[in-house]
């Protein structure tokens, strides 16, 4: 498979401080691929070196092929951002908003109008061509902004938190979107503090904190390493968990206590194992 993504012991120091610390991992084209990490744990600022907006301190970064420090241009002619903050223009017409994006991307007449047309009907906007921005919803806004990061053509995809603020009919929409996108074959790279869409989405999961890349795996990976069966037991305001390799060792665990007061047994999920390993959940 050709590597999309490529991070080579990459460090992005400001003031002396090491926010990102030796990263290295891959992507393999037409991989969706979650990063997660706590507020602080560096993957924006990996995000950022990867689109271009910053320079690694060290080490290579390569997307699609490109070196993203001497190679901006044609990284930048082969990704569609899409950022948490809405970056539409709300005084501008949804066509107008994809229009002055295509010109940015020098795309040529009659193909702009073409993939214009095309993309908006993609994201269920095509009978909104003239609706003012500031009229959509929210969903509406987020759908347009992937339909202008796609209105290029890239090969690969970053998603930004995607989802937030939006209702769960909105949301699962948009899951429908990106879902499609990659079974189209391209490769997207997706951060996002909801841990069901990871679980829905992603084939594998990279987990940072303080910089380092501390976990990857694809969801049962993770599961079969850190068990399959969870006891939570509550204690006051604290809530403390136990993994077990299956879900039966975990409920014979239980049957085995005389107090079983505050204490229940589940499946364990992508959450769990991310607060056992970075001590924190996501803000």
């Amino acid at each position: 498979m050709t590597v999309a993504i490529l991070l080579e012991n990459v460090d992005k120091t400001y003031n002396q401080v090491n926010v990102v610390d030796n990263l290295s991992f891959s992507l393999e084209s037409g991989e969706m691929f979650g990063l997660l990490g706590p507020n602080g744990a560096g993957k924006s600022t990996t995000i950022r070196m990867l689109i271009t907006l910053t320079k690694p301190t060290k080490g290579k970064v390569e997307v699609a092929g490109f070196d993203v420090t001497r190679n901006q241009a044609q990284v930048k002619q082969n990704i569609g951002v899409v950022l948490q903050q809405i970056s539409v223009d709300n005084d501008l017409t949804v066509w107008e908003n994809m229009e002055f994006h295509g010109r940015m991307h020098h795309i040529r007449e009659p193909e702009r109008g073409t993939l214009i047309t095309q993309w908006l009907d993609y994201v269920q906007l095509g009978d909104r061509q003239k609706s003012l921005v500031k009229t959509l919803s929210g969903g509406m806004k987020r759908r347009l902004q992937i339909a202008r990061a796609l209105l290029h053509q890239p090969k690969i995809l970053f998603l930004d938190e995607p989802t937030v603020g939006l209702d769960p009919q909105n949301r699962r929409r948009l899951w429908e979107i990106i879902k499609d996108l990659n079974g189209q074959g391209m490769t997207i790279l997706i951060t996002t503090h909801y841990m069901e869409e990871v679980e829905f989405l992603c084939d594998r999961i990279g987990i940072m904190d303080n910089g380092k890349l501390i976990e990857m795996g694809t969801l049962s990976q993770l599961r079969s390493k850190y068990g399959q069966g969870l006891l939570i037991k509550q204690q006051g305001d604290r809530i403390d968990s136990q993994f077990f390799p299956t879900l039966t060792e975990a409920n014979q665990f239980l049957d085995s206590l005389g107090e079983k007061t505050g204490m229940m047994v589940r499946e364990s999920n992508l959450e769990d194992i991310f607060v056992e390993l970075t001590g924190k959940q996501l803000d």
